[in-house]
Order: structure tokens, then sequence, then C-alpha cells
């Protein structure tokens, strides 16, 4: 039975770059979590400072505002390349968004703190909290959301 190759194989397989394919078939489920995690960190500041900066909303809306969008988009892009699990959609849909309100509330507190009570810089704070927040993500991801994952 053929190996199924998605996107991300095949670009590994094209000359110059295949020389880091057995790296990236060791350190795929990392590599691509990474990868789209960084995406998800694009959509997650760039929409935070559209809602935050530009149109003057409160940090803590502005958050769970850009939260909902990139959300959206790690649970797709995780489900589809990061974890390939195929299976159980609704249950993973739950779950998913279940963890992830675990971490916005982590990252609310974050810029409650640091931003509406300490007067810390919006963006700064943002952009740690996303780096807290995409870790805890992982494990969670990792561990409970896509443990059963089928390739």
């Amino acid at each position: 039975m053929q190996e199924k190759r998605d996107i991300f194989d095949r670009m590994m397989a094209l000359p110059i770059l295949n020389i880091f394919e057995p790296f990236y078939k060791k350190n795929k489920e990392v590599l691509l979590y990474l990868f789209f995690g960084g995406l998800t960190f694009i959509v997650s500041i760039a929409t935070y400072a559209v809602f935050n900066v530009s149109m003057g909303i409160n940090e803590l809306i502005a958050n769970v505002m850009s939260w909902v969008l990139a959300v959206l988009f790690a649970f797709a892009t995780n489900r589809v390349w990061v974890f390939q699990a195929p299976t159980e959609f609704l249950k993973q849909m739950l779950s998913f968004f279940g963890g992830r309100v675990v971490t916005l509330v982590i990252e609310e507190i974050i810029l409650l703190v640091f931003i509406t009570w300490l007067g810390f810089n919006s963006m700064v704070v943002k952009v740690i909290a996303q780096v807290i927040v995409i870790v805890l993500n992982y494990v969670i991801s990792k561990f409970w959301i896509f443990k059963d994952k089928r390739v």
C-alpha cells in the first residue's frame, strides 16, 4: 500500500529540499505545528491589531474577536495537516474549541493584568501571551484532542 503524501511531503521530495526530508519525516508533526502555529499567530496578532489598535476596541474584546478567527483557522489546519485526523469531526471540533477556551481564559487574564491594570504596551503583551498560548495549545491538541490520530 502506497503511503499517502500531502503537499508538504511532496515539497520535501523536491531537489534541494530533499536533503532535509529525513529530518522532516522524523519531526513532521512538530514542524507542521510550528508552521501553522506561526500562521495562526499572524492571524491572531494581525486581527487583534486591527480590532484594538486601528479600531480602538477594548483589548479584551478585541482579543476574543481575534481568537474566534484564529481558532477557526487553527482547527482547519491542525485537523487536516498537523494531526491528520479526518474522523470524528464534531467531537474534535468541540474538544478543540473547548481546549482553546481554556487558553483564551489564560490569555485574557494575562491581558487584563498587564495591559488593563498595569498599563503595558498592548501589542507587546499580546505577542508574549500568544507564545504562551501556542505552547499550551500544542500540548492540549497533541494529548487530548487529536490523541486518537489515524493516518
